[in-house]
């Protein structure tokens, strides 16, 4: 429970760093460059951390939950990533899953890192905060948004390895819409491969219908 305390610590201060933070266009945005190295000095705590698929402590631990977070509102916007790493394990099962399997983006200082480019030609701001349960973002502009976004997959399926493992795959989409609700495009985001870290259910491991709801930038993680 403590180490659970502890990610909201280093959430908060990781949070600092990017709310309100104006993307202008042509500007990239960084994780870690905008955080900087998570250390004690900084205030950062031990936090759980997923290490080659082990739960283990480390300085900082829980800001994968941000990457995810700012990873899910960028397919709800107009800002493009040009860099993103998919997680290399499935560690929760579905109960419960309000988006699709592969739709986070982990992170590692300062290897493994998540970049969003604005291509214009408004300027974008990144408001993240934490609620009592959530932690919580929207992307803004000067502008009324001319699009909403959903995100989907495609090919969910999950295979058993010869060495016993499972692994689970699909592919992500993403649809624009215009306030008229009509499809302005449809486009391939990402592919997806990860190690499941439990037994999975294979009869409902499978289907590739999985959606989110349309949406305008606002997103929410547990």
């Amino acid at each position: 429970m403590q180490l659970q305390y502890n990610k909201i610590i280093n959430l908060k201060l990781a949070v600092k760093n990017i709310d309100w933070l104006i993307i202008r266009p042509g500007e990239t945005f960084s994780f870690w460059r905008t955080i900087g190295k998570p250390t004690r000095k900084k205030g950062y705590v031990n936090g759980i951390v997923l290490h080659y698929g082990k739960f283990k402590q480390g300085i900082g631990g829980g800001l994968c939950q941000l990457a995810n977070l700012l990873y899910w509102m960028a397919l709800h916007s107009p800002l493009e990533i040009t860099e993103r790493h998919r997680h290399s394990y499935d560690v929760f099962p579905d109960s419960g899953r309000t988006q699709p399997f592969g739709s986070g983006a982990t992170c590692s200082y300062n290897y493994l890192d998540l970049k969003l480019y604005n291509p214009g030609p408004e300027p974008l701001q990144l408001h993240v905060y934490l609620t009592e349960r959530y932690l919580a973002g929207e992307v803004r502009s000067m502008k009324e948004p001319h699009y909403r976004y959903e995100v989907y997959e495609k090919d969910h399926r999950i295979s058993q390895e010869y060495w016993g493992g499972y692994i689970r795959h699909n592919l992500l989409f993403r649809r624009t819409y215009n306030l008229a609700g009509e499809i302005m495009r449809d486009e391939y985001v990402t592919e997806n491969h990860a190690l499941m870290m439990y037994e999975p259910l294979l009869e409902s491991g499978s289907g590739g219908k999985n959606a989110a709801e349309p949406s305008n930038g606002r997103s929410r993680v547990m």
